[in-house]
C-alpha cells in the first residue's frame, strides 16, 4: 500500500527537519561546549518569547490573506508606554519634566500591572482599528499597517525618544526573581516563556477548534467562496487584526520583561519581518489559507536557533543570522510554490 502525505503538511514537515537538523549540527559542533544543555534550551525560548508571541498574531494574518507591519512599532509604543506609566520621579527626579510633560506628573506612578493592561487594551483596539479600516475602506492592508508602523513608532516616540528604564520593585523582584521558574541549577524559566506557551496554547485552541479559526482558514483560501457560503468575512477579518493587535502589544510586555525597560528607537525594529519570516519558514503559505501554529512555533525555534549557532561559533556576525534566515525564506517560498503547483496538477489528473 502506498503512504501519501497530503501536500499541505510538507512545508511543516521540512521545517521540522531543518530545527532538528540545525540542533542536531550544534550538538555535534560544540558538544564540548554544553550545547546539548537543558539551559540552552531555556534560552533558546526566553530570548525569542517576544517574537514568538508577535508571530502568533502574525500567523493569523497571513493565514487570512493579509499582512501586518505595524508589529514592530506597537511592540515600541508598548514597551514606552508601560515604562512611562510605571515611572516614579522620586527614582529617578532628572527625567520627572520630561515624562510629565506627556503624561500628567499626578498620575504617576501607576502599578505595573495597571500600566501593563492599558498598554494591551490599547494595542488591541489599534489592531481593531486598522481591521475597520481595512474591510469598511477596503483598502489594502499592506498600506493601512504601514500607516500605523509609523503611527505608533511615532506615539512611542513622543513619549520619549531615549530608552527609560522601569525601577519598579514589581518588575525587579516579582518578575525577574518571584516569576522565574528555576527547576535546575543553571536553567531560569521567566515569565515571557509563559506567556508565550500560555498564548500559543489560546491560538491553537481558536485556530483548529473554533468557528473562527475555519472562517480565517476559509477566507484566506478564497474569500469569494467564503461570502458565497455566507460566512462572516468582514467580521472575521476585524477580529483577526484586533487579535493582531493583542499579541503584539503582549509581545510589548513581554519585551519589558527581558529588558526592564522602554525603548522607543530599539524596541520591535525589524520584528514584524522577523515575524512574517518565522510565519513563512513554519510553512504558511503567504497567500494565506494553508499553515500551521506548530510551524509558526518551529520556524520560531529555528529563528532563535541560527542565532544560538552563530553567538556559539564566536567569530562571525550577528548579521549572518540575517543572511541564513532571508536563504530559509528563499527556499521555503519555492518549496510552497512547488507544492502548490503539484496539487494542482494531482487534482487536474484526478
Amino acid at each position: 500500500m502506498k503512504l501519501r502525505v497530503d501536500s499541505k503538511y510538507i512545508p511543516l514537515m521540512a521545517s521540522a527537519m531543518v530545527l532538528l537538523g540545525l540542533y542536531a549540527a550544534g550538538c555535534v559542533a560544540f558538544y564540548d561546549r554544553n550545547f546539548v544543555s537543558p539551559g540552552v534550551v531555556a534560552k533558546l525560548f526566553s530570548e525569542n518569547a517576544y517574537l514568538g508571541i508577535a508571530a502568533i498574531g502574525a500567523t493569523f494574518v497571513i493565514l487570512s490573506g493579509g499582512i501586518d507591519l505595524s508589529v514592530g512599532s506597537i511592540v515600541a509604543f508598548t514597551s514606552m508606554l508601560v515604562a512611562a506609566l510605571c515611572f516614579d520621579g522620586e527614582l529617578d527626579p532628572r527625567l520627572v519634566g520630561e515624562v510629565a510633560r506627556v503624561l500628567p506628573a499626578q498620575w504617576l506612578p501607576l502599578h505595573p500591572l495597571t500600566a501593563i493592561v492599558i498598554a494591551i487594551v490599547l494595542g488591541t483596539l489599534f489592531g481593531g482599528v486598522m481591521g475597520c479600516l481595512i474591510h469598511f475602506f477596503k483598502l489594502p492592508a499592506f498600506l493601512v499597517t504601514l500607516g500605523g508602523m509609523f503611527l505608533f513608532r511615532g506615539l512611542a516616540f513622543m513619549i520619549r525618544i531615549e530608552p527609560l528604564s522601569i525601577k519598579q520593585p514589581f518588575y525587579a523582584e516579582t518578575i525577574t526573581a518571584q516569576l522565574t521558574w528555576i527547576p535546575m541549577d543553571g536553567v531560569r524559566v521567566p515569565l515571557g516563556v509563559f506567556c508565550f506557551l500560555g498564548l500559543f496554547g489560546v491560538a491553537l485552541y481558536l485556530a483548529h477548534f473554533r468557528r473562527f479559526g475555519r472562517n480565517v482558514y476559509a477566507i484566506g483560501g478564497s474569500e469569494e467562496s467564503a461570502n458565497l457560503m455566507g460566512l462572516p468575512v468582514g467580521k472575521t477579518r476585524i477580529l483577526v487584526y484586533t487579535f493582531a493587535g493583542f499579541c503584539s502589544s503582549v509581545a510589548g510586555v513581554a519585551w519589558t520583561f527581558y529588558t526592564q525597560k522602554g525603548d522607543s528607537a530599539g524596541a520591535g525594529v525589524g520584528l514584524e519581518l522577523e515575524a512574517i519570516a518565522s510565519v513563512v519558514i513554519g510553512g504558511t503559505l503567504l497567500s494565506g489559507g494553508v499553515g500551521f501554529l506548530a510551524g509558526t512555533m518551529i520556524g520560531v525555534l529555528i529563528f532563535g536557533l541560527i542565532q544560538t549557532l552563530i553567538n556559539f561559533q564566536g567569530t562571525l556576525s550577528a548579521w549572518w543570522t540575517r543572511i541564513v534566515v532571508g536563504v530559509l525564506v528563499l527556499v521555503f517560498i519555492l518549496l510552497q510554490n512547488f507544492v502548490t503547483a503539484a496539487s494542482r496538477s494531482q487534482h487536474r489528473s484526478e
